[in-house]
């Protein structure tokens, strides 16, 4: 009996680990291709970001990740090739992913453009066994949950743009919702909406909505973000706040050491009863844009 419930427990335990990995970033409202394969950044030739990410410091097993992009854009075809790959630790068990996209972008009239974009992704799921810990260890069945997975899975977006507006819709681990067998990560749909109108003024301000959907959670998350800047086209500085339903809260500050390297640091703190035992979430990430063009997106 002791053996039957351990393999019970440790087989929830292990279905859950996983389904509460929601991996997502807190400063997707600089570049939402993190969020969205249709996302384009038509002003450089490429552009290239890491990002490291400590959820809930102070937590045993609490998540770790690793992010890392890589966009090129060929003006002549209006398209966009992408590569997006991440590492998340959580606990004893660990999810990898590597991601490429494609989009494009048509123009809907002087003002309006819409891109379209799909991914593909290979995802991983392995166990670090040494940090399992069961009142049976010697029992073989009961690691028979910790044998390494991979399935494939795919991403889809679409974002309109006009010279202020940015809004978009995506669904990201679209296979989990048709087959059973592609469940490593979960379906996350995400529907925002951004607007920022660029002045001459040395202080502009963006407002963005989010409203996300993972599995059978729905939150919604809202941000405002100040940039300083010496003249209209260059921000030299910035700083935003969100909330994200029903517990979080937190800062993002972003720097611009040139116009083609951008620094930023976000944190975060849940104020549910996980606040008792962590000190906030800490998330750094770094962005490097290559060969901006001598021309400017129409929108601009």
């Amino acid at each position: 009996m002791k053996r039957f419930m351990s393999i019970v427990l440790f087989s929830l335990a292990t279905i859950l680990l996983v389904a509460q990995s929601n991996i997502r970033l807190n400063n997707y409202w600089d570049n939402t291709y993190f969020v969205n394969p249709a996302s384009i950044n038509d002003e450089y030739q490429a552009q290239f970001s890491m990002v490291a990410r400590k959820q809930w410091l102070g937590f045993p097993g609490s998540p770790s990740t690793f992010f890392a992009t890589a966009t090129i854009y060929i003006p002549k075809i209006q398209t966009q090739f992408g590569l997006k790959v991440f590492a998340d630790k959580l606990g004893y068990n660990s999810v990898s992913n590597v991601n490429l996209s494609y989009s494009f972008n048509v123009n809907l009239d002087r003002n309006w453009q819409m891109t379209l974009g799909v991914a593909g992704s290979y995802q991983c799921l392995s166990y670090d066994k040494t940090q399992v810990s069961m009142m049976t260890s010697d029992d073989p069945a009961l690691y028979e949950n910790l044998l390494n997975q991979n399935n494939f899975n795919a991403d889809l977006g679409v974002e309109f743009l006009d010279k202020s507006w940015r809004i978009g819709v995506s669904g990201q681990n679209m296979y989990s919702l048709l087959f059973k067998e592609n469940k490593l990560q979960i379906n996350t749909d995400y529907v925002y909406a951004m607007y920022r109108k660029k002045t001459q003024n040395p202080i502009d301000l963006q407002y963005g909505v989010c409203g996300i959907k993972y599995g059978d959670l729905y939150q919604m998350e809202f941000n405002i973000t100040t940039f300083f800047k010496f003249d209209q086209e260059s921000d030299v500085f910035q700083a935003g706040l969100f909330y994200r339903t029903k517990t979080e809260m937190g800062v993002i500050l972003g720097f611009n050491f040139n116009e083609n390297m951008h620094l930023s640091y976000s944190y975060d703190f849940n104020v549910s009863g996980i606040s008792r035992s962590s000190i906030g979430t800490h998330e750094l990430m770094l962005v490097y844009k290559l060969n901006k063009f001598p021309f400017k997106p129409y929108r601009y």
